[in-house]
């Protein structure tokens, strides 16, 4: 991913600047474009891959700032805006050295435009590295309705639980890795460092080896002799599938295998229904039309399938028809989701509706991280047990023989 400046217009023509996070440009120009501005000039930033460096651990949120910070900035705007200070010297006192260096630049610079004059979310609307297209909406709405503390709270809790779920979510998918690239550690310097000493006992003893033991050897001299291909393969993976995933037909593909796994699919699943339906409610109670959300919530969800299953309900609602029925209709869709969505539809509390379906699958999430950990530890014990036994069996059952033929001599 790389930083792109761009230049665009608005719907009323005006020209604004800012920059976006892309794979390439034309994932940039589609980005701008999702943001309702004609792009007049795309350019690479010099010094993107520190940008990407900077934030690869950030949230996407707020992609130009650790989300904690933006949460906290959030939290404190609301508390000026909700006392009766002015926008203007509400941004002006939070301007400081308790900021990161991006956050103050980003604020200096909508402070000089909002004294000018400017709505505070066109101000905001330049900085898409720091305020998304979500950030910037709510904060239009705020202002529109004259309850800009009101939203500005809800957007801070917004952060600290999308943070939240995508904690459990990444604390779940990390344990396995880390146990088997511990394992994996393990095994290549059993490999590498034990096995051969047990290779030069054995060639001085002249036996003839059993099957399981040369099999071993040999793999054992594939490791000491082409380690580099071993190391090689174990980074040329992951990266391939990295690079592989960035592509549209890659996320596409990978992201249906995913949502199919019989143990991480049913976890990934329930995240993105998390996720959009936390979204969608958020913007919905704070006054953003339903088929702006939908975009908006679709990007959240950080999963092509259900992505693709919102954007077909923003469809069935331009035409005129209900959030429900193409919900209803996907497979990956939970059936209470939909029945739910399709309650609050009837009754006119949409947003309420989808905020309890976001609070029961983020519950829901915390479960299926949990029960995902406690299957998993066993399995991954047995299998790399297993395979630490094989190894150690290969190399035994020659002394097993040689003391046989010892005690029967």
């Amino acid at each position: 991913m790389s930083a792109y400046f761009f230049q665009a217009k608005t719907q009323e023509g005006k020209v604004v600047k800012g920059e976006v996070i892309a794979s390439n440009e034309n994932e940039a120009r589609v980005k701008i474009r999702a943001q309702k501005l004609i792009p007049i000039r795309i350019a690479p930033k010099t010094g993107a891959v520190d940008v990407n460096k900077k934030t690869k651990s950030k949230f996407s949120f707020g992609g130009g700032i650790d989300a904690k910070e933006l949460q906290v900035f959030t939290r404190q705007f609301a508390v000026l805006i909700g006392s009766g200070v002015p926008v203007v010297q509400s941004i002006e006192a939070m301007i400081g050295p308790g900021r990161s260096p991006v956050l103050n630049k980003a604020l200096t610079s909508i402070l000089a435009e909002v004294s000018k004059g400017r709505r505070l979310a066109d101000c905001m609307k330049e900085h898409p590295l720091i305020f998304d297209n979500m950030y910037v909406n709510l904060v239009h709405a705020g202002e529109e309705g004259g309850v800009l503390d009101t939203i500005l709270n809800r957007l801070a809790v917004y952060i600290e639980k999308s943070v939240k779920l995508k904690g459990k979510i990444k604390g779940a998918m990390f344990y396995p890795a880390a146990v088997i690239t511990v394992a994996a550690i393990v095994i290549s310097a059993i490999m590498i460092f034990v096995i051969p000493s047990f290779v030069q006992m054995f060639s001085d003893s002249g036996m003839e080896l059993p099957w399981l033991t040369l099999k071993v050897m040999e793999a054992s001299d594939f490791f000491v002799k082409r380690w580099y291909v071993i190391l090689g393969v174990m980074i040329a993976v992951p990266v391939s599938i990295k690079n592989y995933y960035a592509t549209e037909d890659g996320r596409k593909t990978l992201d249906q295998f995913i949502v199919k796994t019989p143990l991480f699919g049913d976890l990934i699943i329930k995240g993105a229904v998390a996720r959009f339906s936390r979204t969608l409610a958020t913007m919905l109670s704070a006054g953003v039309r339903i088929i702006e959300g939908l975009d908006i919530a679709a990007s959240t969800t950080k999963n092509y399938v259900i992505e693709t299953v919102l954007l077909q309900a923003k469809d069935s609602i331009s035409k005129g028809r209900t959030l429900t029925e193409p919900l209803k209709a996907s497979p990956v869709i939970p059936h209470m989701v939909s029945q739910m969505i399709a309650v609050g539809e009837q009754t006119g509390n949409l947003d309420q509706m989808l905020d309890k379906v976001a609070t029961f699958y983020e519950d829901e999430v915390e479960t299926a991280a949990g029960a995902l950990t406690s299957m998993i530890e066993p399995l991954l014990m047995v299998v790399l047990g297993g395979i630490i036994a094989i190894l150690v069996v290969a190399m035994y059952l020659p002394i097993f023989g040689m003391a046989s033929a010892v005690s029967g001599g």
